[in-house]
């Protein structure tokens, strides 16, 4: 379990200021203006992505000049991180469910959930504000946005990487600008992204330097702002600093919205509704996948009411591997964290046997990974193709072979 460090000592002061707050539109920080611009340029159509799910770069520029407070770089050919504020953002736009991402893994798009948005529509400025707040702190995994982090907690550390970093910073500020030791420290602890974050939320105070040839995002100073002082020792206090609240999100399936509602709603009232996001339903009739291992391929149709333990024992009798080894399913959610479905015999879960077809939330085209043999290392490309509900199997089926298998043993 992730170790928290002390938090500053949630004081009356810290109380008083943030009953006196105002969240609107305007404030604090520009995180509601630039999400909703964000939002905004989604919207106007489908976003091609890369075949990581990050933002190509023709599009980059644009998005940053739409911010309230657009940032300067000096790189030619910037990618999504090179803005750090821009990839803090499109953190938040898919860990929240906002956006999800559809088409083929050749060729993923970013969209708009409709159902989600018409719930953000009818939040007030501060429920919005303190969705994108736990939204970041509590289901903003790195691996969102192709960021280093531990995968295996179900919240990501994100608190206290923000906490230890605020502790490093004197009451006059940090000091970046000529100090190389600083700014290679800020790109791993928080990290840009997550500085930019603490930008845009009001809780601390960057001052940028002028662009240099050839570098990203050149930083004078960080101070801490008062704001940012009170929140965070009323999230420790209220809820990081008790490790039980962390354990119990971990038993959790997944974590759900409002977490940070106990803690925070007393300091703002408005804070009554809640984002959501439409559950998964079970999803009928055969599922045909493509399966991959090299260059040879075995297309495969199974029923939705088995389960990934027969999808396992299918493929590998396709390729005519024995079943003496432990394997492992991995494929993206619909917020680009890695869910994984285990082998029965291991001691993680969920377990193969335990996940019916129907209920693995794959879009039509995606792709999931079924490593087979941790020794060997065996890793198969297992992508849907179609979902066919006239279909009427009771077993898996392959329906089309390419290739001649390996030796599993090599012998």
């Amino acid at each position: 379990m992730m170790n928290y460090p002390p938090g500053v000592v949630f004081s009356r002061q810290h109380e008083r200021l943030l009953r006196k707050a105002v969240v609107n539109g305007h404030g604090p920080g520009t995180i509601l203006h630039d999400f909703e611009a964000f939002l905004a340029f989604v919207e106007e159509g489908e976003l091609p992505l890369t075949g990581t799910h990050q933002l190509p770069r023709r599009v980059l520029a644009d998005l940053n000049a739409r911010l309230a407070r657009p940032l300067q770089i000096g790189l030619t050919k910037p990618l999504q991180k090179s803005y750090p504020h821009v990839h803090g953002l499109y953190l938040l736009l898919r860990a929240s469910g906002l956006t999800l991402v559809e088409g083929t893994d050749r060729k993923p798009l970013l969209v708009v959930d409709g159902v989600v948005h018409q719930v953000w529509d009818g939040l007030n400025h501060t429920e919005r504000h303190c969705t994108l707040l736990e939204t970041w702190l509590v289901r903003g995994h790195p691996q969102i946005i192709g960021e280093r982090g531990r995968g295996w907690f179900r919240v990501p550390e994100t608190f206290r990487e923000v906490q230890w970093f605020f502790q490093r910073v004197p009451d006059e500020g940090l000091p970046v600008a000529g100090n190389k030791e600083a700014e290679d420290s800020l790109r791993y602890w928080p990290g840009l992204h997550n500085l930019a974050l603490l930008e845009l939320f009001g809780l601390a105070a960057v001052r940028h330097g002028p662009p240099e040839q050839g570098k990203g995002w050149c930083i004078e100073t960080v101070e801490r702002t008062p704001w940012g002082d009170a929140l965070l020792a009323a999230l420790h206090a209220g809820f990081f600093g008790d490790v039980d609240n962390l354990l119990a999100l971990e038993s959790e399936e997944k974590v759900p919205f409002g977490v940070l509602q106990q803690a925070l709603q007393p300091y703002f009232p408005a804070w009554r509704k809640n984002l959501s996001v439409p559950e998964w339903t079970f999803r009928k009739g055969a599922h045909v996948f493509k399966v991959s291992l090299g260059r040879i391929w075995r297309r495969i149709a199974i029923p939705a009411r088995l389960t990934l333990d027969d999808l396992a024992s299918a493929i590998l009798n396709a390729v005519r591997f024995d079943h003496d080894h432990l394997y492992l399913f991995s494929y993206r959610n619909r917020f680009g964290v890695e869910d994984q479905v285990h082998h029965p015999y291991s001691d993680e879960g969920p377990a193969g046997d335990e996940v019916e077809i129907g209920d693995v939330p794959l879009r039509v085209g995606q792709t999931m990974t079924f490593l087979f043999d941790f020794g060997d290392r065996w890793e198969f490309d297992v992508a849907l193709e179609h979902v066919d509900p006239e279909m009427a199997i009771e077993k898996p089926v392959v329906l089309e072979k390419h290739g001649n298998p390996p030796k599993q043993y090599g012998w």
